[in-house]
């Protein structure tokens, strides 16, 4: 199963950048891989047991559920239904506030491809393609908490 791991220096408080990545309301605002994402079974707002309903832009749909909330240090979830090729997958994030208004965020997947048989050809595959993931939302983060006023008028910065 591999597990994949990346992470940026973003110039903003721990607690900021954490509420912004975990508001369903502002996720659009600064994730790029998706085109949806909502908590659901009747949430406003995540902890530990709630589910989230987030899709790509190539349309694969997962949801997920909160296993860790530890604001303002770590979240993590576990996939409970997903697309096809995944049979498992749990992705978390980390803060780790450096100095005030300069955080090292830490994001991680693992994951295993379905069927098991294809996983020696599928599971480095997936690897690369959400290592990209990974990277692509860690330097979108990064520029919209550091140039937009997204954490001020979410009343965090």
């Amino acid at each position: 199963m591999p597990t994949i791991e990346r992470e940026i220096i973003i110039e903003a408080a721990a607690t900021a950048l954490f509420d912004l990545t975990q508001d369903y309301d502002k996720r659009l605002l600064w994730d790029p891989f998706l085109r949806e994402a909502r908590l659901v079974g009747g949430a406003t707002q995540a902890a530990v047991g709630v589910r989230s309903w987030c899709v790509s832009w190539l349309g694969m749909g997962m949801e997920a559920e909160y296993v860790t909330f530890n604001r303002p240090r770590q979240v993590a979830v576990k996939m409970t239904r997903g697309p096809a090729i995944l049979a498992s997958f749990a992705g978390s994030w980390r803060f780790f506030e450096l100095a005030p208004n300069r955080t090292r965020v830490v994001f991680r997947y693992a994951l295993a491809a379905r069927p098991a048989r294809l996983r020696p050809l599928l599971d480095p595959i997936l690897a690369r393609v959400f290592a990209n993931d990974i990277a692509d939302r860690l330097r979108d983060l990064k520029h919209v908490a550091e140039t937009t006023t997204v954490l001020v008028t979410a009343g965090a910065a």
